[in-house]
């Protein structure tokens, strides 16, 4: 089973434990020698459910959305997404390489093209700018993906 994810980053310390908690129920649910996770890696969900799904003993491919994709993750962030990026079974690129809107929304894009399912820690609303969570989701709906929301309810970002 593959399964991606998209989700908001920049998340409060409360509704984080609440995401990773949903996120590590959602693991469970798969079969560790049938998961693959696929990710981004960018800080908050990404990550999260990569790290929780390598934990769970499945396996990780990572999709870099541009080059100069890491340069704009934060700084704090570097050692984490090295780390995934080096644990990944195989890394899908654009082959864009600024680290703009475009290639982010190019990287769901191919993200969801990978996957039977698509994980989202989406609060439902709009996406604050292009690429953004619903426009992975909206992607993921229009080419017949299922999408599971996992969004804590009364949660706010």
């Amino acid at each position: 089973m593959r399964v991606g994810i998209t989700g908001h980053r920049g998340l409060g310390p409360e509704v984080e434990e609440r995401v990773r908690e949903l996120l590590s129920e959602a693991v469970r649910g798969y079969d560790p020698s049938e998961l693959v996770a696929v990710s981004c890696v960018a800080d908050g969900p990404d990550s999260w459910f990569a790290e929780t799904a390598l934990a769970h003993g499945g396996r990780l491919e990572v999709v870099v959305p541009a080059a100069a994709y890491r340069a704009g993750l934060p700084v704090w962030h570097h050692a984490t997404y090295d780390t995934l990026l080096r644990r990944a079974a195989h890394v899908h690129e654009t082959g864009l390489v600024e680290s703009t809107p475009e290639a982010h929304q190019a990287g769901s894009e191919i993200l969801v093209g990978l996957v039977d399912e698509l994980l989202a820690v989406w609060d439902g609303q709009p996406a604050r700018g292009y690429g953004g969570t619903a426009d992975a989701v909206a992607h993921a709906e229009r080419t017949g993906v299922p999408v599971r929301v996992l969004w804590p309810p009364g949660a706010t970002r």
